[in-house]
């Protein structure tokens, strides 16, 4: 009976001889499973997919195949890199009667990972990472790019040195000419003044993109995200009490950072760990309304 269905993308030319560099679906919910230590079950993702269309009167592709190869992806236990290269070569395989000869695949989701408390002993909460894969096949030729986004705080330097500033002039100003003070009477004096003035703080974002081999057995995604987070130093917490909010106090006053200090941190820190590395920061300001961006690329390797 489906023989006498009519196929109008077969059976039809296109009207303009013009041929398409991308065609195919975009926003497909499906269920994927990663080998990413501490990140258990199954992970919600949104996949786009198309093949290029190079036919000049070929009407339209075989949208329906397209689905059928990407829902045989969510079968797959442990997805690796040559699983998303088998995906393409199977879908410009699928397309031959198009004349395709190019094919890419993109997910969008985010990682669940549980991260301890600074201090407080068994004190964790759950922690989300965005994250997109983007696979393309160009006759032979084979790319995938993986990119990040951590969150992290960043107190700004020149904020704090403006804050540290009034409370030495507050200081001064509270103990004129005064010498031979003890140490009591100094602390005493900042346990009440300290934060006179205090410098400006942000949620801040980091996104990180690699290229990855697809002889490699998994992404290594939770592994880029804890060496982002090990060179900011500030990443945003969970579950917190006073103690974990004391020493996330602690990390941010150690750790002043312009935009341009984060993403020189993380590209001199991955330089010649990944291929094709790129930062882009971005900093949510809190003193005015506009955000702080920096973005970086190349080998830091060596940079003084």
């Amino acid at each position: 009976m489906n023989q006498d269905l009519p196929d109008v993308a077969s059976n039809e030319t296109s009207a303009i001889r013009a041929p398409l560099e991308w065609v195919g679906m975009s926003r497909i919910d499906i269920p994927v499973q990663l080998d990413e230590p501490g990140c258990p079950g199954t992970i919600h993702a949104v996949a786009d997919l198309q093949v290029n269309l190079p036919a000049l009167t070929v009407k339209g592709i075989h949208m329906s195949r397209l689905y059928r190869m990407l829902d045989e992806l969510t079968r797959v236990e442990g997805l690796a890199p040559g699983d998303l290269r088998e995906l393409l070569q199977q879908m410009v395989a699928s397309h031959k009667d198009c004349y395709t000869d190019g094919a890419r695949v993109a997910l969008d989701f985010s990682l669940l990972a549980r991260r301890p408390a600074l201090r407080t002993p068994e004190l964790a909460g759950w922690k989300s990472y965005p994250v997109r894969l983007e696979a393309t096949l160009d006759h032979t030729w084979f790319a995938l790019k993986a990119s990040v986004q951590v969150q992290y705080s960043s107190t700004c330097p020149c904020s704090a040195a403006l804050a540290r500033q009034l409370v030495a002039d507050g200081f001064r100003e509270h103990f004129p000419d005064r010498s031979g003070l003890t140490s009591e009477e100094v602390a005493a004096w900042l346990q009440q003044n300290a934060t006179l003035a205090t410098p400006h703080s942000q949620r801040s974002e980091a996104t990180v993109s690699v290229e990855i081999s697809d002889s490699s057995k998994s992404f290594g995604l939770m592994a880029l995200i804890d060496q982002i987070e090990a060179v900011l130093a500030t990443p945003v917490q969970t579950a917190v009490k006073r103690a974990d909010e004391q020493a996330f106090a602690w990390l941010n006053g150690q750790n002043l950072m312009y935009v341009e200090d984060a993403a020189r941190r993380i590209q001199s820190a991955l330089s010649g760990r990944y291929d094709n590395l790129r930062t882009h920061v971005r900093h949510l300001e809190s003193l005015h309304s506009h955000d702080a961006v920096a973005s970086a690329s190349g080998d830091f390797q060596g940079v003084i």
